[in-house]
């Protein structure tokens, strides 16, 4: 017998749109959402691993910060931090999040440093009881490869047009002129982030700079210092973030995704963020000066 036509095209066509939704609402189950639901919404955005750009992470919170659907962010936060520039960025992207839509911060186990700058940008901040937080520092790195050059034979010579301008160089020790150039670069970024943590949590800067040496504090002491807010995990960030927004039901959640990704590497990192929230990601080689937990 033969098929009519139009019923296998309207078949056809039925089968198609189903995938598509049965597509559309696997993703958005991967990322934390029903993506049919008329609900309230507070959106998450991980900040994980070494902070090497900032990039990613400010596209996804400009993103949030455009979307009507979400009324709420929640910054999970675990890295020790990483180069100044690019916490300096997502710092002052969060700032301009929290104009528009109020802003939490969940740490998970470790938020120090530059993750730490990041976080006093938020409304408020929740920490686990045994988080490592603080490292309220700047660090640069230089080594010093003369002597194992000496050994192998090898030398080295610089032409340059600036007593300063090898600084650093592996392949000598630097002067006491050179090192207290340096030092003065080290202490004015190490100065920013103390003005920065002050202003925002409303400590006297004094109290600040006294914590300002390296150290670092679980999320009990960070409370007991001021540092944070409360004690608490990613859910009770996300219905905090809902209360601050003046959701009256428990909120849905939608992980912000990244922008240049396959559709399989995707679904396979959601995935792996639904059994641990604990895997962090490579992010390169750092150079310069580092907001970075030692």
């Amino acid at each position: 017998m033969r098929r009519h036509p139009v019923i296998s095209g309207i078949c056809l066509l039925a089968l198609i749109g189903l995938v598509f939704f049965a597509t559309i609402y696997s993703l958005g189950l991967f990322r934390g959402e029903n993506p049919f639901s008329l609900g309230e919404k507070v959106g998450v955005i991980r900040i994980e691993g070494i902070i090497g750009d900032a990039g990613e992470i400010i596209d996804q919170i400009n993103e949030f910060a455009d979307s009507k659907d979400i009324r709420a962010v929640v910054l999970r936060i675990d890295t020790p931090g990483g180069s100044v520039a690019p916490s300096q960025e997502i710092y002052r992207a969060v700032l301009d999040l929290r104009k528009k839509k109020k802003v939490v911060v969940s740490m998970g186990s470790v938020a120090a440093s530059g993750g730490y700058l990041i976080a006093v940008a938020a409304n408020r901040i929740l920490a686990n009881p045994g988080t490592i937080t603080g490292s309220i520092s700047a660090v640069m790195h230089h080594a010093n490869l003369e002597e194992l050059l000496k050994k192998v034979g090898v030398r080295s010579s610089v032409v340059k047009s600036g007593k300063f301008k090898d600084i650093g160089s592996p392949v000598r020790e630097m002067t006491k002129e050179e090192r207290s150039l340096i030092q003065g670069i080290v202490d004015d970024i190490c100065d920013q982030f103390v003005r920065t943590v002050s202003e925002n949590r409303k400590i006297p800067l004094s109290k600040i700079v006294r914590l300002a040496d390296g150290r670092i504090f679980t999320g009990r002491q960070a409370k007991e210092l001021g540092l944070i807010d409360d004690l608490g995990g990613l859910q009770d960030a996300v219905l905090l973030a809902g209360r601050l927004s003046g959701m009256k039901e428990k909120p849905e959640t939608v992980y912000g995704m990244k922008k240049k990704t396959t559709l399989w590497r995707y679904l396979i990192e959601n995935m792996t963020f639904a059994v641990s929230d604990e895997i962090r990601r490579n992010s390169g080689e750092l150079r310069g000066a580092q907001y970075l937990l030692q």
